[in-house]
């Protein structure tokens, strides 16, 4: 068996979960999610906690075990605690600002680059430092949005310039060597 998808999820007593048909809404004090899973496998609410049960041991089977689990402990955790990433802006000259609820990238472009956030998601900037939190309670759409603002502009790997994951290490290059 799954070693991911026996665990049960433990449900908090500030969620509330409803399970109809092979659709599973989570409600939260940060929002609501809902996932829809396939129907080899089942979901069960017991007591405070969710059980994932599956129909065969065949691999397919076996692999929406696991993964049906894990999207519905993201769920829980998003709608109870929310998930962040932070982005750290480094260059000369490059800053992160917001306008109101956007984000605004000064990235050596000619122009400067804003961003909108989607519903469920904020921004936060720490001028000082230059970094860029992103919080949500949905963790693919947080992902989704870190990637798509380092996209902006990805770190080189000569000077390191550009907007990388905070614990992100960027590979350097020598560069051109001069005539001896």
């Amino acid at each position: 068996m799954s070693r991911i998808g026996r665990l049960p999820v433990d449900i908090p007593s500030s969620v509330q979960v409803t399970i109809k048909n092979s659709e599973v809404q989570v409600k939260g004090q940060k929002g609501e999610l809902k996932f829809t899973h396939h129907a080899n496998v089942k979901v069960v609410q017991e007591d405070n906690q969710i059980i994932i049960r599956r129909s065969s041991d065949e691999p397919t089977v076996r692999a929406l075990h696991g993964t049906t689990r894990a999207i519905i402990q993201n769920m829980v955790t998003g709608v109870s605690d929310g998930f962040s990433k932070v982005l750290q802006v480094d260059g000369v000259g490059y800053r992160p600002d917001m306008n109101g609820k956007n984000l605004v990238l000064h990235v050596g472009y000619s122009h400067p680059v804003e961003v909108a956030p989607p519903d469920g998601v904020e921004f936060e900037v720490d001028t000082k430092t230059r970094q860029i939190k992103i919080s949500g309670y949905d963790k693919q759409v947080v992902g989704q949005v870190a990637v798509d603002i380092r996209g902006v502009r990805p770190p080189e790997p000569y000077k390191g310039k550009g907007i990388r994951y905070i614990d992100e290490r960027i590979r350097r290059k020598a560069g051109k060597s001069g005539k001896s």
